[in-house]
């Protein structure tokens, strides 16, 4: 069914391009008398943003526990016209997080067996730990942030575009490449489209693809990565040697925790495909409509290594104070983890269709009404739902405010389970509270300042825009988030 689909999209894409190039060759053969320059000078963005989050579906631990998260992001955008008709857009981000979650692939912290190395593969990384109560046994909790390495990382991306703009301006075409980098996962991306205006350019045709080829480099949760170094015999060397495991009741295990459902991931790539429509009309003089709708069709390893599985028909083992076992779920758990039977499991494919629609209403001179939907569905059997909607309201002639609401609701994609409820029979599984069932509300504000005449300067650029927004966000499994952004616009003078 999708290659049907997939042919017949091919088709039809190929003979809209061609429709599109004809009409618009025909309208490029006069030459206007007067061309204006596509961008009159350089411009420059700068943006910045605070993202912060709590909540306790922690998919590293298996679906519970905590999902402290703070990010700190940054975006410089350069756009410079090589020419009348020719822009090149460069766009460089960095982006660093500490993450309560992401520490837990190593739970064991520098009070426990990770030690002060804070290597989360090191072979024997207790050493200078200390343990309340003069215990030598390593202890940690899906609560509490560890000390490992991965409870931060860094997200670097680099991408550049370059756009082509007929005389007529009614065809425009672009190209772009991506690269994006971080500890584990390395995604490098080509992309294309074309842009076609016709009807006094109140009419707006687009058609765009991109490929995005990713690479993991898989890290597994310590328990997982020593049981595939070492075989059957791992708790008496390496990481857990002379470590006590207890059962659910507290005692020493008498029974061996053998994960023995995990296998090393042999797929370790990840190819994504899309391709994208957009229509949009100006239908009177206040009134404007945008459709649009996608396809993606994603390939190779698209779970997480590091995203724990524990199983209902499975024996629960624990690493650290065994008094806090009785109460492993609740947040006043500070002292015991359970050792994982697996990591989360999905298809190799997946197959993405969203489709939406933007309708703009200008009110007056002084006020606007945005509105936003789109509808989701995919082949993992998750359906969703976004609608959002934004008054801009303009104070003066420089200053706007608008205030945004945006709601949200999914259903549960059908690999998902909560924690502890999916079984070992199965072939597919997920505790990833991110492809549950939820709904969520963000409501936010922005004030925004625009100079036309850039008369504030900083060397050769003139500050022509200011942009600041935040977000509070939160959803209905009782994850919490509040997100600002500030922007700010530089055109050379």
């Amino acid at each position: 069914m999708q290659l049907k689909m997939t042919l017949s999209m091919k088709k039809y894409s190929t003979i809209l391009f061609l429709f599109l190039f004809s009409c618009v060759y025909s309208q490029g053969t006069k030459q206007p008398t007067f061309k204006k320059r596509v961008l009159e000078s350089t411009e420059v963005d700068f943006l910045a943003s605070y993202y912060v989050q709590d909540g306790s579906k922690s998919s590293v631990s298996g679906g519970i526990g905590s999902e402290k998260l703070t990010d700190v992001a940054s975006n410089i955008t350069v756009a410079m016209p090589l020419n009348d008709d020719d822009v090149l857009t460069v766009d460089i981000g960095i982006s660093a997080y500490s993450s309560a979650s992401s520490s837990n692939i190593n739970p064991f912290n520098s009070s426990g067996a990770s030690g002060g190395n804070g290597d989360d593969d090191d072979d024997d990384g207790r050493n200078g730990y200390s343990n309340p109560g003069g215990s030598s046994q390593p202890y940690g909790s899906p609560w509490q942030a560890s000390s490992g390495a991965s409870k931060s990382d860094q997200l670097v991306s680099v991408m550049a575009n370059y756009s082509h703009s007929s005389d007529s301006r009614n065809f425009i075409w672009n190209s772009d490449v991506s690269f994006s980098n971080e500890y584990d996962y390395t995604s490098v991306g080509l992309g294309g489209g074309i842009a076609a205006l016709f009807n006094e350019k109140n009419t707006e045709i687009n058609l765009k693809a991109n490929v995005y080829l990713d690479q993991w480099r898989p890290i597994y949760p310590t328990e997982l990565h020593e049981y595939s170094k070492y075989g059957n015999n791992f708790l008496n060397q390496g990481y857990f040697s002379g470590v006590t495991v207890y059962n659910e009741n507290g005692i020493m295990a008498t029974e061996r925790y053998l994960p023995t459902k995990f296998k090393d991931l042999t797929l370790t790539n990840r190819n994504s495909f899309s391709a994208s429509f957009g229509f949009s009309q100006i239908l009177t003089k206040r009134l404007q409509l945008s459709l649009f709708f996608d396809v993606l069709q994603q390939q190779g390893l698209l779970s997480t290594p590091y995203h724990r599985i524990y199983f209902a028909d499975k024996t629960n083992f624990f690493i650290g104070q065994s008094q806090f076992i009785a109460n492993y779920e609740s947040s006043s758990n500070s002292g015991v983890f359970k050792l994982a039977d697996d990591v989360e499991r999905l298809p190799n494919t997946r197959f993405k269709l969203p489709i939406g629609a933007r309708l703009n209403y200008y009110i007056s001179e002084r006020l606007v009404l945005r509105t936003y939907y789109r509808y989701y569905s995919d082949d993992w059997n998750i359906h969703a739902q976004t609608a959002s909607i934004e008054l801009p309201v303009k104070i003066s002639d420089k200053f706007t405010v608008f205030p945004t609401f945006r709601y949200y609701t999914q259903t549960a994609s059908q690999y998902y389970a909560p924690y502890e409820k999916h079984l070992s029979t199965e072939q597919y599984y997920t505790s990833d509270p991110d492809l549950a069932t939820f709904e969520t509300k963000q409501i936010g504000f922005g004030v925004n300042y625009t100079d036309i005449f850039a008369s504030a300067k900083i060397w050769q650029f003139g500050l022509k825009n200011v942009d600041f927004r935040f977000h509070q966000y939160e959803r209905t499994d009782r994850l919490k988030a509040s997100i600002a952004t500030i922007a700010f616009k530089f055109i050379m003078q």
